[in-house]
């Protein structure tokens, strides 16, 4: 898909389908960064007063209007550029992922485990982060808020903030599965090894950038080999962009085309070649 399909599908209220139909936060956010670093400031414009006339009163996103609560794509739009959404609204995100973390770490739950005299799973040690309140944390929507929370933090220090990325890298490190790569969400979900996946390795790898853990060689590793095999765009966007957090990416063409099957695909795809180019809008 190229920028003038991308352009030619933006919906008349300004937002994005994933194919064709309503608005959705993901492939909004997703398509915004695209065109942003593209230069399509029209396009952007009106894609940025969709997300800001969609903000919830906690100051976070919901997956699309007909949601109630804010999720994970909160973080998503966090990764935004603060002169796009402007500071408030940056802020105010950043402080709704600050607090949010999986049921299975909150005070509550802890308290609840040792009330019961019920074991506590090293895994459980660290905090990450959940689809959306209430749920366990997983792989997925811990890297994405890693991602702009430190990103968030490069723009404006805080040590609070770094302690929450650290905590977050620290989760993903403790779930690494034993072939050096990433599951959804445990290592061993059922009490034996679980196989990782490509996506949620890039993604872990990518929100794994300036760790300085001995298990980084083992995920870089991983991350090749899936990337040599891998037939899904969401998973071949996510490799190479792990990679490239740890300057590992190869210069040779990627093995093999795959095809976009949706918005949200294609426009990461868009931010991938830019940040190949040293341009990337996920980590500033």
């Amino acid at each position: 898909m190229s920028i003038d399909f991308l352009l030619q599908k933006q919906n008349p209220d300004g937002g994005w389908p994933y194919v064709r139909g309503k608005s959705w936060t993901e492939p909004t956010a997703y398509a915004v960064m695209a065109l942003h670093g593209a230069g399509e400031s029209a396009a952007v414009d009106r894609g940025v007063r969709w997300i800001l006339a969609t903000q919830r009163a906690d100051g976070g996103w919901a997956p699309q209007g007909e949601v109630e609560d804010s999720t994970w794509v909160t973080g998503l739009v966090a990764l935004l550029p603060e002169e796009l959404l402007g500071s408030t609204v940056s802020e105010r995100s950043v402080q709704w992922l600050m607090a949010i973390c999986g049921r299975e770490t909150s005070s509550l739950h802890r308290l609840r485990q040792r009330l019961l005299g019920e074991p506590f799973p090293p895994e459980q040690k660290f905090s990450g982060w959940p689809w959306f309140p209430g749920a366990a944390a997983w792989v997925g929507p811990t890297s994405v808020a890693i991602l702009a929370l430190d990103k968030a933090n490069r723009r404006r220090q805080s040590p609070a903030v770094a302690r929450r990325v650290k905590e977050g890298q620290d989760f993903l490190l403790a779930r690494m599965c034993q072939d050096g790569g990433w599951n959804h969400g445990s290592a061993r979900p059922l009490g034996y090894d679980s196989r990782a996946y490509p996506e949620t390795t890039g993604m872990a790898l990518a929100a794994l950038r300036g760790s300085q853990s001995e298990k980084i060689g083992r995920a870089v590793t991983a991350a090749q080999q899936f990337l040599a095999q891998t037939r899904s765009a969401d998973a071949q966007n996510w490799l190479r962009l792990g990679l490239l957090a740890h300057n590992h990416l190869s210069a040779d063409p990627v093995p093999a085309a795959v095809i976009a099957r949706t918005l949200s695909e294609a426009s990461l795809g868009m931010v991938v070649a830019q940040a190949e180019k040293g341009h990337s809008l996920l980590w500033g």
